[in-house]
């Protein structure tokens, strides 16, 4: 069956190549939410000020992957200790976010958040917001599969190859062998 999760954790384009990495992943749709400003562009996401923040949709297979699946490679390609920033990338528009689309996926991400403090994953706090989905806007077409499309961009190489490697190497079992 096919579920949706949308997540947030710094540029779009570094975390949708990631998931697009997993088996069970029909699609991973880069764009906005979390805003106040209706149909947002990307340039007015930059400004930092329609209070969005990129993030991806990740359309996947339930009975393949669990959320909390995708949740674990969240949080192990991002962040979470960074308020407002992922690496170069600096604005709320880079937060962590989790936008939950009901309340299981809440419950969920509370206690994987949860989990993850009590384990003392991290040195810092978990910044990482957890918010009702109330719109995703797509972003335009030229963000859509982005490292795809431009393997050899310096941005991407630098930091969306890295999580691709990390996504291959701590989620084998997991990952698409097409």
């Amino acid at each position: 069956m096919t579920a949706t999760a949308t997540l947030g954790g710094g540029c779009f384009w570094c975390v949708e190549a990631a998931f697009e990495e997993l088996d069970g992943v029909e699609s991973v749709t880069s764009g906005y939410a979390g805003g106040h400003t209706e149909d947002p562009t990307y340039r007015e996401v930059c400004s930092g000020n329609t209070g969005h923040a990129e993030v991806v949709q990740v359309a996947y297979d339930s009975d393949v992957l669990a959320y909390e699946d995708l949740l674990e490679v969240f949080f192990t390609v991002h962040d979470p200790t960074q308020l407002n920033r992922q690496g170069p990338d600096v604005g709320s528009q880079y937060r962590s976010i989790v936008l939950y689309h009901d309340d299981t996926q809440r419950e969920l991400a509370e206690a994987y958040i949860e989990s993850l403090d009590e384990a003392g994953e991290y040195d810092d706090d978990i910044v990482t917001e957890i918010e009702r989905l109330e719109t995703f806007y797509r972003a335009e077409e030229n963000h859509q599969n982005y490292f795809e499309k431009n393997p050899q961009d310096a941005y991407c190489r630098m930091h969306a190859q890295p999580k691709i490697e990390t996504v291959r190497e701590a989620f084998a079992e997991k990952v698409d062998s097409r």
